[in-house]
């Protein structure tokens, strides 16, 4: 149930909301209305949106994950699972701005974090992500390239191949589930090409790598690592890297940030396929002047 909190005037002059857009910032106004007695509230972007911006169609579930994204890299808000291993979130100066007068219990769960001093992972470093070759791709373009550093700085890692008669076999692995031969009809190539490549072999480098020499002008670096991760994971998920492609053109075309390259990978494999026509082979008339009208 909504509360009535106090925002307090030095809020529209915080270098901290001025970090995030007006819509971020309206976010967490709204989050304030909506948090128990201790600054915490379920972690569900619909859900907030319904609450927050339910006259606002055109801001929804994905506009608010992007805003709490935002708020959570300004430190504004702390996103964390609880023992209930549901997903929630605690306004991290709730305590310092806001005085209950008439407590309602406990809600929710604690933030391990700032209730219980539990400190959080260290964000991925841009150089365990993604890191330029010096070797530039056609066109002047620098493709992006796996580094592998220590443990705990690299957040993904390619699949090594192992050449076998004249082919290069993605291996398998162990975290990825045994989804069974997924052979597709990739048509026939021209004399003396090159034949494309197995569905496995699609590796993040490449996804990332195509994303990249799309763009009218090449993307953060930090921006590339994280969506390295993303692509990483669902490519661990087993899910087709066509689909993977079409969810990060999707991401391209809206300018979304780099986490809701799932919810845009799940958009595309629930689109429609559009049906063409089947082909028609080419005969001849039976006719010849009524075909060719008496040309021939």
């Amino acid at each position: 149930m909504a509360r009535i909190r106090t925002i307090k005037p030095e809020a529209f002059s915080s270098e901290s909301l001025a970090a995030v857009s007006l819509s971020a910032e309206r976010t967490f106004f709204g989050l304030l209305t909506q948090a128990d007695d201790q600054g915490r509230f379920r972690d569900q972007a619909a859900v907030i949106a319904g609450q927050l911006w339910s006259l606002r169609r055109e801001h929804g579930p994905e506009a608010v994950e992007d805003d709490l994204i935002q708020l959570d890299d300004a430190g504004l808000i702390c996103r964390y699972e609880g023992d209930d291993d549901k997903r929630y979130l605690h306004i991290v100066t709730f305590a310092k701005h806001q005085k209950i007068n008439r407590p309602s219990g406990i809600r929710t769960p604690p933030c391990p974090h700032h209730d219980l001093g539990i400190p959080r992972e260290p964000s991925p470093q841009v150089q365990g992500a993604l890191a330029e070759t010096s070797a530039r791709a056609p066109g002047g373009l620098t493709e992006p390239s796996v580094n592998s550093g220590p443990a705990g700085q690299s957040r993904f890692r390619e699949h090594s191949s192992q050449p076998q008669g004249g082919l290069t076999e993605a291996s398998v692995s162990p975290h990825r589930p045994d989804l069974g031969p997924r052979n597709r009809d990739l048509g026939s190539t021209p004399l003396g090409g090159a034949s494309a490549p197995a569905l496995d072999s699609v590796s993040t480098k490449d996804l990332i790598g195509e994303y990249a020499a799309a763009c009218p002008h090449r993307p953060p670096q930090n921006v590339l690592g994280h969506l390295g991760r993303e692509v990483k994971k669902l490519l661990d998920e087993g899910i087709s890297p066509d689909h993977i492609r079409a969810g990060l053109a999707l991401h391209r075309a809206k300018g979304l940030h780099s986490s809701t390259l799932p919810s845009l990978v799940h958009e595309a494999m629930s689109a429609t396929p559009t049906t063409t026509a089947p082909h028609q082979p080419w005969t001849n008339p039976t006719n010849t002047a009524a075909a060719y009208g008496g040309e021939l």
